[in-house]
Parts: structure tokens; sequence; C-alpha cells
């Protein structure tokens, strides 16, 4: 049985970067040694779709996208302009390593994870 998912990002400067989703995002974390932070993530869902060469992408999802840019914008970090998609309301936030990170406020059904209460 699956009981998570991992999520790795590959980053120029791990360091700067795991400083902002801590501080600035406020993502709950654990150090597993050496400044290493493993952060827990709020739930999530998995899409597949066709493309011609295998990737992979990350995206967040807010409630209110306008409530989390105006969250950033009182945390000085800049947000690119919301653009509107057929699936949401998408912003990329630009990380300190210079990576972009993707979130949007979905216009689509979520799916539910059903879990064993023991």
């Amino acid at each position: 049985m699956i009981t998570g998912a991992h999520v790795i990002l590959y980053t120029k400067d791990a360091d700067a970067d795991r400083a902002f989703v801590k501080d600035v995002l406020g993502f709950p974390h654990v150090d597993v040694g050496h400044g290493w932070l493993i952060f827990a993530l709020p739930p999530a869902e998995v899409a597949l779709h066709p493309a011609k060469k295998a990737s992979h992408e990350l995206y967040l999802m807010t409630d209110d996208v306008a409530a989390f840019v105006a969250s950033m914008k009182k945390k000085k970090v800049a947000c690119s302009k919301v653009h509107q998609q057929p699936w949401g309301k998408l912003v990329t936030v630009t990380l300190p390593s210079g990576a972009e990170l993707g979130v949007y406020e979905p216009r689509h059904a979520s799916p539910k994870w059903k879990t064993k209460r023991k």
C-alpha cells in the first residue's frame, strides 16, 4: 500500500531554497542531519499527460491565488502575473536559486485519498 510520496527538487542553491520553503512558505520540516531538511507537503495529486518526451513538473496548489500573491508581496517575494488557464489560475514564484515554482488555484475537481484508520 502506498502511504505517501517523496519529491526531490534539484537546485543550484539548495540551502537558500530550503530556507525559502521553511521561512517564507512555512512548511513543517525535520532536519535529518547536516542541514538536510525534509518538508511535509499538503495533500497531493498526480496527473499523467501525453507527451513526446517524458518529464516531471511540480506545482503547489492554493485555494486563493490572489491571497497567496498578497502574502508573498508582504514577504517581499516577487510573483509573476496571474495567468488564467483552462484548469486554474497560475502564478510562478522565483526561488532564491533562480528556479521557478508554479502555484495555482485549481478549477478542476480533486480526488480524495482514502486512508485506513487503525
